[in-house]
């Protein structure tokens, strides 16, 4: 009995310390993400522009159009708006149909959603040539060191230039057979 009360509590002991660790140093630096200045999120997201005002939505309404019509109508006009609570709710009181309520914010909501999508793409895009660019200047650097592309005073192991009618006093042969990728 009293064997297995510290079994127990050494088995408990052992989960409790393996569960307080991260595994990961603290010090540790992440990837470094780029964050977006509220100037530049404010630059990014498309305004609002109502060429069919709230006032014409209410009018609207009033005259019996189906929430179908106005949202076409919305549609038509490219409008888009940038509801507060408040505003919608006033607007539901005056007798807006909830539906119209709904594309007004989901449209919203999608053009902002498309434009940080594009703006992250191009970003990524940036990343991805920029690696590009430093992949092919480490490649460049490991041709220039590498002794087996280069040679040692003056012998190269796989001919002189690689290619062709070289020969000359290094050694190989010439045709540059056999050369370790990265080499040409």
């Amino acid at each position: 009995m009293r064997q297995g009360l510290l079994l127990l509590i050494c088995s408990a002991l052992l989960l409790i310390s393996g569960c307080a660790s991260t595994g990961r140093d603290a010090n540790a630096d992440g990837p470094r993400i780029d964050r977006i200045s509220p100037e530049e999120l404010a630059r990014l997201i498309p305004q609002p522009v109502a060429r069919l005002t709230l006032d014409d939505l209410v009018r609207l309404t009033k005259e019996g159009r189906s929430p179908e019509q106005i949202i076409a109508e919305i549609k038509a006009t490219d409008s888009m708006y940038d509801l507060t609570p408040s505003q919608s709710v006033e607007l539901s009181r005056q007798g807006v149909d909830a539906k119209v309520l709904d594309y007004i914010h989901e449209s919203r909501e999608a053009a902002v959603r498309n434009q940080l999508a594009d703006e992250i793409n191009r970003r990524e895009k940036q990343k991805q040539s920029e690696v590009a660019r430093l992949k092919s200047r480490l490649w460049q650097q490991q041709r220039y060191y590498d002794p087996f592309c280069r040679g040692y005073y003056g012998l190269t192991p796989y001919g002189y230039g690689g290619y062709g009618r070289h020969f000359g006093s290094h050694f190989g042969l010439g045709l540059g057979i056999g050369r370790p990728l990265g080499c040409w």
